[in-house]
């Protein structure tokens, strides 16, 4: 069964992965897994998703492929927006690592109390 399948069978309704097994190794993990953000997308809006990320982000061209304009698009695209969380890909650095930096002496005191301050 693949994920289109299984989201088809849930009917959008949230549900949880208990068992997940290594195809190569035979190796079965028992727990409870949450799905990615995106494996928790409608099967429509996966699709739509996958479309704009092989079209480069380009709205025009998704406006050429699902024959919609460009408010469509835009429109869609904030509502799938505010189903995923941000993914911080540059999180700031805790307290902690501050610190060891200052101890470490590789940042001076007043560079710690800048990034401690929320400034860089």
């Amino acid at each position: 069964m693949d994920w289109q399948e299984l989201t088809n069978l849930t009917r959008g309704r949230p549900f949880v992965v208990e068992r997940v097994r290594l195809a190569d190794g035979g190796v079965a993990i028992e727990g409870e897994f949450e799905l990615p953000q995106l494996a928790q997308l409608n099967v429509e809006d996966q699709v739509f998703v996958t479309a704009f990320v092989r079209c480069h982000g380009s709205i025009k061209e998704m406006e050429r492929i699902f024959g919609v304009s460009y408010p469509t698009i835009k429109s869609r695209l904030n509502r799938i927006t505010q189903m995923l969380d941000f993914v911080e890909t540059d999180p700031a650095p805790s307290r902690t690592d501050i610190i060891d930096r200052l101890r470490r002496g590789e940042i001076t005191a007043q560079q710690a109390l800048s990034e401690l301050d929320g400034r860089t």
